[in-house]
């Protein structure tokens, strides 16, 4: 709780601390009428990322790296749920770039209850429409097999010129 106390102070200062740091996602990308804000801030609490990684299956990571994966990132949104004191992690996205040229996205996930209803769309346009406001125009990410189609249908291109990655990574 302490993440959201420092946001929030006091009564009085709560309504416009919030509405400085959040804005309201559209109601055609909020299902069942929910409030969902979007936050573009490194400060996410590394608890509530690891708990949306979990609920969409992907492996927990030290927190330690997650913080500092956060802190050198170029561009981080989220989405939170709120209801009155209730507040959870239901999006996220982050980019890495040269702040140039280039940008990667990574850690693009939607909870599983929001996914299906256009906000996983929403994120998307959002964070390339913050990358390309900071004049980047070649952005790249890496897809599990099945949510290829839905990078597809937002003008991503597998390999748009042949171009085939390569990896390396540590022996075991």
């Amino acid at each position: 709780m302490g993440f959201w106390k420092k946001w929030f102070p006091g009564r009085e200062a709560q309504a416009a601390e919030f509405a400085k740091k959040f804005r309201p996602v559209p109601a055609n990308f909020a299902p069942d009428r929910q409030q969902l804000y979007l936050y573009r801030d490194r400060d996410v609490d590394v608890g509530e990322l690891e708990d949306l990684c979990d609920a969409v299956g992907w492996a927990r990571r030290p927190p330690r790296k997650v913080k500092i994966a956060l802190q050198n990132s170029f561009l981080v949104l989220s989405v939170w749920e709120v209801r009155g004191n209730y507040k959870r992690l239901v999006g996220f996205a982050r980019a890495t770039s040269d702040g140039a040229f280039n940008a990667t996205l990574w850690d693009v996930a939607i909870h599983p209850k929001f996914q299906g209803k256009g906000l996983g769309t929403y994120l998307m346009q959002e964070t390339i429409r913050e990358l390309r406001k900071a004049e980047i125009s070649n952005i790249s990410l890496f897809a599990d097999g099945h949510v290829v189609e839905f990078y597809r249908r937002l003008g991503f291109l597998a390999d748009p010129e042949g171009i085939k990655g390569m990896f390396w990574y540590p022996s075991p």
